[in-house]
């Protein structure tokens, strides 16, 4: 249960984030925004410096990003986004620029993960009394 509701509030924030960044999003971004929240919320959970936990979240976060853009953007020929146009970009699916906004985001993101480990840790969910 804990990890179905982690994947979904990843979902919606992920959604959230594209829409005030881009504009718009995109069904699969929701996808692809649980699946990272997910990887970010185990990754907090380990007993290593905060920093490294925000470094690994934003590879992570751009390994995830980089297979999902490979499948919707290359094979399956969607176009949702294309970064083709960015210095040192890989296939147009990933860039240093955006890993690193990945990294600022996995400040308040990893201090979310957090939080929620706590609550779900506590008796205060109905499920956990």
């Amino acid at each position: 249960m804990e990890l179905i509701f982690i994947y979904a509030l990843g979902a919606e924030l992920y959604g959230m984030i594209e829409i005030l960044w881009r504009g718009r999003t995109h069904w699969t971004m929701l996808l692809c925004g649980g699946a990272c929240f997910t990887v970010m919320y185990l990754i907090s959970a380990a007993a290593i410096p905060f920093w490294s936990k925000c470094v690994l979240s934003a590879l992570a976060i751009t390994a995830i990003e980089f297979c999902v853009g490979c499948l919707v953007n290359i094979t399956l020929g969607w176009s949702i986004w294309d970064y083709s146009g960015m210095a040192m970009n890989i296939k147009g699916q990933i860039c240093p620029l955006f890993t690193f906004f990945w990294l600022l985001l996995s400040i308040p993101g990893l201090a979310l993960c957090s939080f929620m480990r706590r609550l779900f840790q506590s008796s205060f969910l109905p499920w956990n009394a």
